[in-house]
């Protein structure tokens, strides 16, 4: 199993900014595909920004322009740079990562699907 923990989240006053930290560990992984999603209580789950297979890079509209994904692939961290927050970006946020991972000693390939445990933004007005 791949594990996810993540950090970075708080209380920002709107226009403020916040880094949000997620780092993979476990055994024999490779990752795929790296993505942020977030939540509001009562309201489905929404992908806020992905690094997809393809490299695409992906962000939500309400997004694009303030939020920044990137990843470290020696440090298997992936980071969600958050300038000039609103209240409406108030949310817990969580950290989703695919890939597959190599079990031994048969080597087979298993795909994988984690989530971090997720990390509140709240953001004042």
């Amino acid at each position: 199993q791949v594990q996810l923990v993540e950090s970075g989240g708080g209380l920002v006053q709107a226009g403020g900014s916040l880094r949000l930290s997620c780092v993979a560990s476990g055994r024999n992984f490779n990752i795929n595909a790296v993505a942020w999603y977030r939540q509001v209580s009562g309201k489905e789950r929404e992908r806020v920004a992905a690094i997809p297979r393809d490299g695409k890079i992906y962000y939500l509209d309400s997004v694009k322009g303030r939020f920044t994904i990137s990843r470290d692939n020696a440090k298997n961290t992936v980071f969600l740079q958050m300038d000039r927050l609103r209240p409406d970006d108030t949310a817990v946020y969580y950290c989703n990562v695919e890939g597959f991972q190599m079990n031994l000693p048969t080597t087979r390939l298993t795909d994988f699907n984690s989530w971090g445990q997720g990390t509140q933004v709240t953001v004042s007005s």
